[in-house]
């Protein structure tokens, strides 16, 4: 499909959509489009006013939509426990994006539990969530996990050591760390559930002014944000196209990489895209499984 809009996403009704970071940016706006077309939502992320804004945002873009919320602070492994066990005790979880994030952060904080803050919640919350709320996704005739990368994935510094930037910690080096860790973590869950219904796939969003770059390292950073994204990003609504048709598209498959096929990849229509070098190395994919058991405590059977 050389021309996919999201005008080609086909009825949603009866099935329901999780997405984590759903209160601004990529997050809303696939809750959005999904609403629209027929799709239960459930908006996820860190404080109670924010989603219900969100909510209400939703409905008013697809009047009679159901959106729901869900409290989830990914820098918090007893949040994360809480909000999957609600979810993971009733529900049928169709459609899963892993799509929260944080980056740039000037100097290297940590979690709740004591990990590296970007790491953690780009990378090990939304491993722990997945995991706990696996048996949402097994009541599904036809589930997918979602998860949001970047083109960061692709640089040097993104290399799966220091895990916790203990050594050395450089803003943009966290981040791209835990975008390839989003990619080797979805592609082995994809092996782990190749025999089964379940498709995992991995996206990235191109450029896009979605919230995240509100993290500046220094004073001229932030001046100057505003101006390069009206210079050199896209919009939340484009960069949520690779999401979208990950999730609904009939020509996609467990496994996959999907980015914008514009120039340089920062726009344009959804297609299948570069691995960073190494990121399907199945070796590299159990080591970043059992270390993201081991750190988190959370054991990760995900045969469907």
């Amino acid at each position: 499909m050389n021309h996919w809009t999201p005008h080609d996403i086909p009825d949603q009704s009866g099935r329901t959509a999780l997405i984590t970071g759903a209160n601004s940016g990529i997050g809303l706006q696939t809750a959005r489009v999904l609403a629209a077309r027929g799709a239960r939502v459930i908006l996820a992320g860190r404080g109670q006013t924010k989603l219900d804004q969100a909510a209400d945002a939703v409905r008013a873009a697809a009047p009679g939509a159901r959106a729901d919320t869900l409290v989830l602070d990914l820098a918090d492994l007893s949040s994360v426990r809480e909000a999957a066990t609600r979810i993971a005790e009733t529900e049928t979880i169709d459609l899963l994006f892993n799509n929260a994030g944080v980056m740039n952060l000037p100097e290297r904080q940590t979690t709740h539990d004591g990990f590296e803050m970007t790491f953690g919640t780009n990378h090990l919350g939304h491993f722990a969530f997945d995991a706990q709320l696996w048996p949402a996704l097994r009541r599904s005739t036809a589930p997918r996990v979602i998860t949001v990368s970047a083109i960061a994935a692709r640089w040097p510094m993104g290399k799966l050591d220091d895990l916790m930037s203990e050594k050395n910690y450089r803003a943009m080096g966290a981040y791209a760390k835990s975008k390839r860790a989003n990619i080797v973590y979805t592609l082995e869950l994809a092996r782990r559930t190749a025999t089964g219904r379940l498709e995992a796939l991995v996206i990235h969003p191109g450029s896009a002014m979605t919230g995240l770059q509100q993290h500046g390292t220094g004073r001229l950073s932030r001046l100057i944000t505003p101006l390069a994204a009206r210079l050199m990003m896209g919009s939340p609504d484009g960069a949520a196209w690779p999401s979208l048709y990950a999730a609904t598209s009939a020509h996609v498959h467990s496994g996959q990489f999907i980015g914008p096929a514009g120039r340089d990849q920062t726009s344009g229509t959804p297609k299948p895209a570069k691995l960073p070098k190494g990121a399907d190395d199945p070796d590299e994919g159990r080591r970043l499984w059992t270390v993201s058991e081991d750190l988190t405590g959370v054991p990760f059977d995900p045969g469907m």
